[in-house]
């Protein structure tokens, strides 16, 4: 059935009603239990004193929010605007060098940040990757590429820098994230320009397009990060120019990630959602739609956190006329395996080089099955393979393919046959549900990798077994409102982006009215 399939619009109506209340409620109760426990012994370390215009501890739990947002705000605002100003006036003065700006601003700011020997083994990288591209065979490329990762990302490589920081001078807190993630993202970039050389049959692109690429500063150390085909066309566009209303779009932008990030600080003052879930204690204590909602809250929270630091970037991104990866899609829109990632970024790396590349149109169940597996290997060495990223690969990768095997399945007699005789918007319904279970499993599967194995056990068997039949169906109830409404709003983005034509009778002529 269709993605146009319409429901009456009291049917939605009263779809948002059970859905606002539902989460007003769970909501009270979070707030609730946050300040009833505010002074227990294990909030001592995430809880600290917040704005002194609330009275009222906040909850600090996340040191990449803080990071970002507060304790080194002011150095990763100073370098940001140095890059935006710098980059305004030579691109005024040298449009055709703009590119080369970037890196000499992006290679000055990595060089005083972290040091010589950073950089040599940041270059070091480059030329590793470079030599391979030259080769222009794709299994070495990815064999030297994943080799180099792996070199920053398994034992007993990783304790070494941990413990020793050779490779990194200075003394500042934030250097084991920029460590990480600059060496991180500089060996995917590296590896995207190597598959790109692949793909050029002329020649080869030079070592200091490389070095533009991966030297441009709001990408370098926290991404995302932009694929070599894309960045290498617009940075070499000369033609730049504003699209009608560009930057006052960019300006309200920004303010509204300036706007989310106070909100974000405010609700952090009532709902402990990230110091609760680490005391078990507290935890098992909860009703089942705290759980739910606590579950919930904490993948709608990475999302915000996600879109606005790669919002803040894209935005520097976007004054520089380059149209950067977007924020990732919000939780709350999906109910579908295929659609679910926090880093748009990463995504689009790794189904162009690995998921679209070996799965082809994604319909054989084989060929997507070693898609999902190669994709979700490479995606434990990125994010550091331990216990926990290996359950979340394997939940996440089985929901994947668990998808087309279902789809498969209902796509043929007597399923598809059953269907066929219903109207779209039982259909429409019938789809719904399941999507409400998936949702839960989408949940599951990935707040186990943002809290605990525990916490996410506790809130399946709560949910599931103990809470069954009441817990279970009334959140499976409120979730399915929820997809309803999603799948309304793409309904009608459907309908702007190919509206249905004008229907024509008496031999073709349109009807007067």
């Amino acid at each position: 059935m269709g993605i146009k399939a319409a429901l009456p619009r009291y049917e939605l109506y009263l779809y948002s009603a059970v859905l606002a209340a539902a989460l007003i409620w769970a909501g009270s109760w979070i707030s609730e239990a946050s300040s009833e426990n505010v002074n227990r012994k294990a909030f001592k370390e995430s809880v600290k004193p917040g704005w002194h215009y609330f009275g009222r501890k906040m909850d600090v739990a996340d040191f990449e929010w803080m990071m970002w947002f507060s304790t080194f705000r002011n150095h990763i605002l100073f370098a940001l605007m140095g890059h935006v100003v710098f980059a305004k006036i030579f691109t005024l003065l040298a449009p055709k060098h703009r590119s080369l700006i970037f890196a000499v601003y992006g290679c000055l700011a990595v060089l005083i940040t972290m040091g010589w020997t950073f950089m040599a083994l940041v270059l070091s990288h480059c030329v590793v990757l470079y030599s391979f591209a030259l080769v222009k065979k794709k299994w070495l490329i990815f064999a030297a590429g994943l080799t180099t990762l792996a070199s920053i990302k398994l034992e007993p490589y990783n304790s070494w820098q941990v413990s020793g920081w050779s490779l990194v001078t200075g003394s500042f807190d934030l250097q084991d994230i920029l460590f990480y993630g600059g060496c991180g993202f500089s060996i995917m970039r590296c590896t995207s320009f190597a598959l790109e050389n692949c793909e050029r049959k002329d020649g080869n692109y030079t070592f200091s397009d490389l070095l533009r690429y991966n030297f441009y500063l709001p990408f370098f150390f926290f991404g995302p990060i932009m694929t070599f085909d894309r960045f290498h066309a617009q940075v070499n566009n000369t033609q730049l120019t504003r699209k009608e209303r560009e930057l006052w779009n960019i300006t309200t932008k920004a303010l509204q990630h300036l706007g989310v990030i106070l909100v974000v600080d405010v609700f952090f003052h009532y709902l402990y959602i990230l110091t609760i879930p680490s005391d078990m204690k507290l935890v098992s204590k909860l009703t089942d739609w705290s759980l739910a909602g606590l579950a919930y809250s904490n993948l709608v929270y990475d999302w915000v956190k996600a879109a606005v630091m790669f919002g803040v970037i894209n935005t520097v991104a976007t004054l520089d006329h380059l149209d950067p990866p977007q924020p990732p899609k919000c939780i709350t829109m999906l109910y579908v395996f295929s659609e679910t990632h926090f880093d748009r970024g990463i995504n689009d790396w790794l189904c162009k080089y690995v998921y679209d590349y070996i799965g082809g149109d994604h319909d054989k169940i084989f060929k997507e099955l070693l898609a999902t597996i190669c994709t979700f290997a490479i995606t434990t060495l990125w994010l550091g393979p331990c216990q926990l990223v290996y359950i979340w690969s394997f939940f996440n990768c089985f929901g994947l393919n668990f998808e087309l095997w279902v789809a498969k399945l209902f796509s043929i007699p007597p399923f598809s046959t059953i269907e066929g005789l219903m109207g779209e918007g039982m259909s429409r319904r019938i789809r719904g549900v399941f999507n409400a279970a998936n949702f839960w499993t989408i949940v599951l599967y990935n707040v186990l990798a943002l809290n605990s194995l525990e916490f996410a056990k506790l809130v399946g068997r709560r949910l599931i077994f103990k809470g069954f039949p009441l817990s279970t169906l009334s959140v499976l109830l409120v979730t399915y409102c929820g997809v309803q409404l999603v799948k309304e709003r793409e309904r009608q983005q459907a309908l702007l982006d190919d509206p249905e034509p004008v229907k024509a009778v008496d031999g073709g002529k349109e009807k007067a009215e």
